[in-house]
């Protein structure tokens, strides 16, 4: 595998973290060390999956393959669902106390585990070129990483603008990732 080749995949795979991080970021509004924690395990665990298939073998990365769509759907499902719950039962426009929102790690790690298990079935991919393994995994975690602290800013900038619980926005942008996901499972 080139390393053309290696960027490709690399910024696809960011594309889900990019698109959870605006969610996040639209939520958030403010920087915090949280998000930065968030862009480090969203790069870790997205530079981790293909390491773990790599060293299993391609059984494991069809076994996975099989179940990450329903994974990633259920995840990001519920978490977004939860949002719209909350945006719901409170109807109201956000007031000072509604714009700060506390990112806690366990969110943080199911939205890692969420965006990262498509990640899996690289690993395979560097079978026939295990000297590729390590610039890989580098370059993924790295473009995640990167492409998750761009998507909160953008986030963040939209979060300023609009006039209604940004819960509605993120919530909606979480279940529509999980579809996303499960639905280019079958093309």
């Amino acid at each position: 595998m080139d390393l053309p080749s290696i960027i490709i995949i690399a910024i696809g795979l960011a594309m889900d973290c990019f698109a959870v991080s605006v969610s996040e970021g639209v939520r958030q509004r403010q920087w915090n060390t949280r998000i930065l924690l968030m862009a480090l395990l969203f790069g870790l665990f997205q530079g981790g999956m293909p390491l773990i298939t790599f060293y299993i073998g391609s059984f494991f990365a069809s076994f996975i393959s099989r179940f990450s769509p329903w994974i990633a759907l259920t995840i990001l499902s519920i978490l977004g669902g939860n949002m719209l719950l909350s945006a719901f039962r409170s109807l109201k426009t956000p007031t000072q106390e509604d714009t700060h929102y506390d990112l806690s790690i366990t969110r943080i790690l199911l939205l890692a585990i969420a965006t990262s298990i498509d990640a899996l079935a690289t690993g395979v991919l560097f079978v026939a070129t295990p000297q590729q393994l390590l610039t890989g995994i580098i370059i993924i975690a790295f473009v995640s990483f990167i492409f998750s602290l761009i998507g909160f800013a953008l986030g963040k900038y939209m979060g300023k603008k609009i006039p209604f619980s940004p819960d509605w926005i993120a919530g909606s942008l979480l279940i529509l990732i999980g579809l996303k996901i499960f639905i280019s499972s079958f093309f």
